[in-house]
């Protein structure tokens, strides 16, 4: 089966930035203005928008893959690698629709751009898009749900936890945590903004029986990193994910020997030869199907004795739907990312909405990712469906 066409379409969708701060996408306040403002925490961008790229792969037979790379940020770049570079590559390639065949797409991709340092970044991110569709594709041709080429016995549950909390105040966001909790989630992810006593207060205030992990975003002052550590100890966090900028090799390392809490990284890596370093130190790894692919994110779990446990940021149905049969098909993840606001935007595109019941999520059933879009998809996409 041949590869007919490879084209991708940035997405933007307008977005309540104030009720989701604190949230994925935008854990901090911002200051300046336009759509893509800083974070008033430490030196990043982030955009008051929601924004994402969908890649689209069609076969000869007419069967159409979907899938997504992560960007929340400038989709136009990892649209334009996939235009240029990629589709050169993969278009008017055979398909078998297996593993074997995707993994030697991601190779033939990889190699477009390998020896002019071109193998992270946006060059991945934009590669693990059209590995997604790929593997949606391979699943329809095959009529089982991906997660079923990936595994003799996935999931049909995954347990969720809460990502990040939104409201004007400790009791606010504590609340917030508490509507999810009396459904049945037991763990939330807190997002350190600019207060670390500000944190603290709110998993002081959570109902009791719901443990709390915390998302450090990369800044935690290096002179105070062990001290801030050592009050999660003390509260047994569940893990304290990205606490430093994602190059410092030998501080993780450190922070990981002083600490009793799980050091969790991931997202920022898009390779098994990047994270490896990372390896031996790290509890729980995070890596994040829109950077990583399915076929990236199979290699770093299967290399990694720990924990593994997808991140979910800024997705539209294409890149939640990978992680969730990702998850349902690796023996060593037992747990999925769950915003609510993410989520609700993912599923008013989709006809089949992905579904999370009390504390877990379903595993899509349909062929292939089991991504069914509605009418307004097209709105989004300027595609047909």
């Amino acid at each position: 089966m041949r590869i007919t066409s490879l084209t991708a379409n940035p997405v933007r969708l307008p977005r309540d930035f104030m009720n989701a701060q604190g949230t994925a996408g935008s854990p901090t306040a911002l200051r300046g203005e336009g759509n893509y403002r800083w974070s008033t925490a430490y030196p990043v961008l982030y955009s008051v928008q929601f924004e994402t790229a969908l890649i689209r792969v069609e076969l000869e037979d007419g069967t159409v893959g979907w899938g997504e790379a992560q960007a929340p940020l400038a989709p136009e770049v990892a649209c334009a690698i996939v235009e240029h570079l990629l589709r050169p590559a993969i278009e008017g390639m055979d398909f078998a629709g297996t593993a074997a065949a995707i993994g030697a797409l991601w190779d033939r991709m990889y190699a477009t751009m390998r020896v002019r340092g071109q193998n992270g970044g946006f060059m991945l991110d934009a590669m693990s898009g059209v590995d997604i569709a790929l593997w949606d594709a391979a699943g329809k041709m095959a009529g089982k749900p991906v997660c079923e080429l990936l595994s003799a016995a996935p999931k049909r549950l995954i347990p969720a936890y809460l990502s990040g909390t939104s409201g004007g105040s400790t009791e606010a966001r504590a609340a917030f945590a508490a509507r999810y909790a009396d459904e049945g989630l037991t763990l939330v992810k807190l997002y350190y903004e600019s207060e670390w006593r500000d944190l603290l207060a709110i998993a002081d205030a959570l109902p009791g029986g719901m443990q709390f992990a915390v998302d450090a975003l990369w800044h935690l002052p290096a002179r105070e990193a062990l001290d801030m550590a050592l009050d999660l100890d003390a509260r047994e966090a569940r893990w304290l994910e990205c606490p430093l900028y994602p190059e410092e090799l030998e501080a993780h390392r450190a922070l990981a020997a002083a600490m009793e809490t799980p050091l969790a990284i991931g997202e920022s890596y898009r390779t098994l030869r990047e994270v490896t370093p990372f390896l031996p130190f790290t509890k729980v790894l995070q890596p994040d199907l829109g950077r990583c692919g399915i076929t990236g994110s199979r290699q770093m779990a299967r290399a990694f004795g720990g924990e593994v446990v997808p991140h979910l940021s800024i997705a539209m149905g294409p890149q939640i739907a990978a992680a969730l049969h990702f998850a349902a098909a690796t023996a060593n993840c037992d747990l999925c990312e769950f915003n609510p606001n993410v989520l609700d935007t993912a599923n008013a595109f989709l006809a089949e909405p992905l579904v999370r019941e009390g504390a877990h999520y379903q595993t899509p059933a349909l062929p292939g990712l089991g991504i069914v879009w509605n009418d307004r998809f097209q709105e989004v996409s300027g595609r047909s469906l």
